[in-house]
């Protein structure tokens, strides 16, 4: 067990990752909602895991690094790819269409609320005072939050049920990759999933969509496309992987906490949407919570 696990905090070697991380998820969800104004959405979550994972493909390619994936793990891989990345995507890009892009960030970074129980369910993690203490805050902010769009979740319930299922999925997919670990780099790893995730996917979109679509597409929309293939897609997920499979659940889940208040930030720069008291107690909140998980311990000689 490595020293991170043992101290249950995120350590100071990922903090870079996670503050680009919280970037590249926040500001997405503003991305995603411009993108899908003119791209079909199986469509445009096919370019983005397979366009994604070319791109991490090549980088990792072409700095030497490993892409093999061990024989006897590739029914492991298939599973996790259909939890993290078929499954999520597809719910959340038919969801984030019915809902505001702000609210469904929200929803969507429940995910700790479902993935802490798993953890201690199928891990055997511990619950620790911080950890609580954290899931309460992270908890505090996102009901701050969803209280003050609960008359417009219920005006879309469907696309809300939508979200919050892919908030399980994602929870699920990472409690699994924790259980069943790969035998391989994070960023092979990563590539791997979003190609073999968006199979799926692209299948559908050949089934049910029409790709003539994209002939019309304008410039802002495109570019929320390459947005989410480049920094959302083969950054993004590469930095997530190596966060998720270097801590235990709880410390990653309540770190990513921070992403939805970026998400409703993005949602005022972009869209015009206006902050409210609640956003900036949610904020506050947000913030106790992954100073829980950040920083270190103080330990009792």
């Amino acid at each position: 067990m490595n020293a991170a696990r043992e101290a249950g905090h995120l350590p100071r070697t990922l903090w870079l990752t996670l503050a680009g991380l919280t970037l590249a998820w926040g500001f997405n969800w503003t991305a995603i909602k411009v993108a899908l104004s003119q791209v079909p959405p199986l469509t445009f979550r096919a370019i983005c895991l397979g366009a994604g994972s070319g791109v991490l493909f090549a980088v990792l390619r072409a700095s030497g690094q490993s892409l093999t994936v061990p024989r006897r793990q590739w029914p492991r891989l298939l599973m996790l790819s259909f939890f993290n990345m078929t499954a999520w995507n597809v719910l959340v890009v038919f969801g984030v269409k019915m809902i505001p892009s702000g609210r469904a960030a929200i929803l969507a970074y429940t995910m700790p609320a479902w993935a802490i129980p798993l953890s201690v369910w199928l891990l055997g993690e511990r619950m620790n005072g911080r950890r609580v203490t954290g899931l309460a805050l992270g908890m505090g902010g996102m009901a701050l939050l969803l209280g003050e769009g609960a008359i417009g979740l219920r005006s879309a319930p469907l696309g809300s049920l939508l979200v919050l299922c892919a908030a399980f999925t994602w929870a699920l997919g990472t409690v699994l990759q924790k259980r069943y670990p790969m035998s391989m780099p994070a960023g092979a790893y990563s590539a791997w999933m979003m190609l073999l995730g968006g199979i799926p996917i692209l299948a559908g979109a050949l089934s049910l969509e029409d790709p003539a679509r994209l002939l019309s597409v304008s410039l802002w929309p495109a570019l929320g496309v390459l947005y989410n293939v480049l920094v959302a897609f083969a950054f993004a997920t590469w930095a997530w992987i190596r966060i998720a499979t270097s801590v235990p659940v709880a410390v990653s889940s309540l770190s990513m906490l921070i992403i939805p208040v970026v998400g409703v930030i993005s949602g005022m720069l972009f869209l015009g949407e206006r902050p409210s008291w609640t956003e900036y107690a949610a904020l506050v909140l947000v913030i106790g919570s992954l100073l829980t998980v950040v920083l270190p311990s103080r330990r009792i000689p």
